[in-house]
């Protein structure tokens, strides 16, 4: 596997085929969203921002722009998903969102690739409520790889369960352990 710097080199290029890419974040942006979110960016993730751009890339040229306004298909951007999703304090309510886990993908449907930013390797997850009965918000995760990087060579490979070839062979993603102790 590629370093850290030659894989966002690897994306850099790949994502300049996009007509979607968005300029790259400032650092002083970055620095601005991770104090709203609460968090810091997993550092790949923060590098793609800042290196590669604001969204418009990835997986159907379709990552969120981190701020700033929406995307070309008026998104909104993933700190204000993210925050969008976090009850206030003294709500009632069974909805909950695990903390440090940003969308940066939105599929429709209320489907979302996220990114576990407090994971060691960022967890790249799926979220999809369109599968669960009831309020049991733990079964609509799902891993779509074990790290942000493995998530990245898979899709610069063109091998992602998103891609025709596979999707319409039935492919399935392996639940997300962690969940029901997250949320």
């Amino acid at each position: 596997m590629d370093s850290f710097e030659q894989l966002v080199e690897r994306v850099v290029a790949k994502a300049a085929e996009s007509e979607r890419l968005q300029l790259p974040v400032s650092a002083g942006d970055l620095d601005e969203a991770e104090r709203r979110l609460g968090f810091r960016l997993h550092p790949l993730l923060a590098a793609l921002y800042l290196t590669v751009g604001n969204g418009g890339f990835g997986p159907m040229d379709s990552l969120l722009p981190l701020a700033g306004g929406p995307n070309p298909d008026g998104e909104e951007p993933a700190l204000d998903d993210y925050l969008g999703r976090i009850p206030a304090a003294d709500a009632v309510t069974w909805w909950s969102w695990p903390e440090g886990v940003l969308p940066v993908l939105d599929w429709g449907c209320a489907m979302f690739t996220c990114v576990d930013c407090r994971s060691e390797g960022g967890t790249v997850l799926h979220f999809d409520p369109n599968v669960i009965r009831g309020q049991d918000l733990s079964r609509a995760w799902f891993v779509e790889a074990g790290s942000l990087a493995e998530w990245l060579e898979t899709w610069l490979a063109g091998r992602g369960w998103y891609e025709d070839d596979i999707a319409d062979g039935g492919f399935a993603l392996p639940p997300w352990p962690e969940a029901s102790a997250r949320l």
